[in-house]
């Protein structure tokens, strides 16, 4: 079982770490703010090692309660550390200007696991079929041509003929960059990265 302690001990070492990388940060304004929490500068630190993170996410991964994340994250947008945007049902995060619209949108994308999948087989495989791409992710044809005209929309992807991922080094520096921040599937790109930065569609 586990005891309140032993969660309060865990939420400080979660916070703490992520503070470090906030507080190295050059997004890190809280130096003279008399802050005792260590809630502001991990979060800072969080938003830029996970760039379009999603509230509830943000939220659970640094075990903060509702209420704590708004309060610290309205107050990092009113001070000019972060940024947010709408993103249908989300609320996503970034460093404050460090990234284009195109490329906001592109880890928006990014931090969803079958639009992802999509995007790192066809980066990895530029000919792969709709069908294929069903099958390598497990999912649906609908599924994928549902996530073909949501991608197509944002301007990552072109179905002219066949799939093409619009700015494959864009979207790959993306990836590389923060691979620790996505799953398993990223972290194998990494190798290839070399190779695939070559790749003209």
């Amino acid at each position: 079982m586990t005891r309140e302690g032993d969660v309060d001990e865990d939420k400080r070492a979660t916070l703490r770490r992520f503070a470090a990388l906030g507080a190295a940060s050059p997004f890190a304004r809280f130096g003279d703010s008399g802050s005792e929490s260590d809630a502001p500068d991990a979060i800072a630190g969080y938003v830029s090692t996970h760039p379009g993170t999603h509230f509830s996410k943000l939220r659970d991964d640094l075990k903060l309660g509702t209420g704590e994340a708004q309060h610290h994250l309205h107050r990092l947008e009113n001070e000019g550390v972060v940024t947010s945007q709408k993103d249908g049902d989300y609320r996503r995060y970034f460093p404050a200007g460090q990234f284009s619209e195109f490329e906001q949108v592109a880890l928006g994308y990014l931090r969803r696991s079958t639009a992802r999948g999509m995007l790192v087989t066809l980066l990895r495989r530029p000919d792969v079929t709709a069908s294929e791409l069903a099958n390598e992710l497990d999912v649906s044809r609908p599924t994928v041509s549902n996530y073909a005209a949501d991608l197509e929309s944002a301007g990552l992807l072109s179905r002219e003929d066949g799939y093409a991922v619009t700015e494959p080094e864009t979207v790959l520096t993306l990836l590389i960059r923060y691979a620790d921040s996505f799953g398993d599937d990223v972290a194998a790109l990494a190798g290839e990265a070399d190779s695939l930065l070559r790749y003209d569609p």
